[in-house]
């Protein structure tokens, strides 16, 4: 095993524990909130003292996970402040029941 795959799958075993709590703690968020870019939501974690810093990186993966389990979908894009590239707008998926 190469050493970038050695620390990859060290940092993946590193989060596990914590990855569930996150993406509760993200979808609170967005029901507190509203609609947010991971940028702006890793910033929120940061502020409400959850994460050591605003990197994106503590945010994206679990908004990722989201998003595949149905449960946050883009509602549209917006320039982002930090790097000043359009980025996806993320807000909890309202489920419209068919009748």
């Amino acid at each position: 095993m190469n050493i970038t795959t050695e620390t990859r799958r060290e940092s993946y075993n590193a989060v596990i524990p914590t990855a569930n709590q996150r993406k509760d703690l993200i979808m609170a968020i967005f029901s507190e909130r509203g609609p947010m870019t991971a940028q702006e939501m890793a910033c929120e974690l940061h502020k409400r003292g959850y994460t050591p810093t605003y990197e994106r990186n503590f945010a994206a993966p679990r908004i990722t996970e989201l998003k595949e389990a149905g449960a946050i979908e883009v509602i549209g894009k917006k320039t982002c402040f930090i790097s000043g590239r359009n980025v996806a707008v993320w807000a909890v998926r309202q489920y419209v029941m068919e009748v």
